[in-house]
């Protein structure tokens, strides 16, 4: 039996007359962390949009654990157990943290809901400090953990990570990482998509490189990181 969760093939898709992604085609393994790095306008995020049925699938196929998603409502596609945390968190600002994270908890049966959320302020203790608050005063570090929490409380099989560490000092970085690593340690698989490559590759199993809409290059985390191209295009020389 195949270990392959997500399978994308020859995906199409983009925004009005624009076609963004020309044919991508990747794959997700059970509990594996895949990265997508690649530069500004690549068409990272449109991919995960277009994994969760965001943006409409033009051409191709998407199966998580050999069912078809392809032309799946949003909702359907979450129902299947792919969770996307999208770029720039979204998290409901006026509602409280307490609110927020009962909302990713919508779909655990009620009886088991409590012990859900005070599972995830275990994990996140700043989340259970301040529960009542409104989400929009916490830190932008804060925000992404409320972020997380959320989509994880939705228990996702696989888990889509659009530019979790955007906008955070060095040391909330390295902690939102930590986290990403805790996660697929758990046995939740991540397609993380991330403008810090060499953080990201790093810590990936496996990962592509996305270049104007295409996949250019694929392997390992660590063959990629150590590619003169990669290096060249977005690591820099620096070690």
């Amino acid at each position: 039996m195949s270990d392959v969760l997500l399978r994308v093939e020859n995906l199409r898709s983009g925004y009005g007359r624009i076609e963004v992604l020309h044919g991508i085609s990747l794959e997700v393994r059970e509990g594996e962390l895949v990265s997508i790095v690649g530069a500004n306008g690549a068409g990272k995020t449109t991919l995960l949009l277009t994994l969760s049925a965001l943006v409409r699938t033009r051409a191709g196929s998407t199966t998580l654990d050999g069912a078809r998603l392809s032309g799946l409502r949003p909702h359907a596609i979450v129902a299947r157990g792919l969770i996307h945390v999208p770029e720039g968190r979204l998290i409901l600002a006026q509602m409280s943290i307490e609110e927020n994270l009962q909302l990713g908890a919508a779909r655990t049966p009620a009886v088991q809901r409590r012990a859900a959320i005070d599972a995830m302020y275990a994990r996140f203790p700043v989340l259970g400090e301040r529960r009542a608050l409104p989400a929009g005063s916490l830190s932008g570090g804060e925000q992404q953990m409320l972020a997380i929490a959320r989509g994880l409380l939705a228990k996702p099989r696989l888990l889509l990570l659009d530019e979790p560490s955007m906008g955070l000092a060095p040391k909330l970085v390295d902690a939102i990482f930590s986290i990403i690593a805790e996660v697929r340690a758990s046995g939740t698989a991540v397609l993380l998509v991330e403008q810090n490559a060499r953080k990201a590759l790093a810590l990936a199993d496996r990962a592509y490189v996305l270049e104007r809409g295409r996949i250019t290059l694929s392997g390992t985390g660590g063959e990629l990181l150590h590619q003169p191209a990669v290096v060249e295009a977005y690591l820099g020389s620096h070690a």
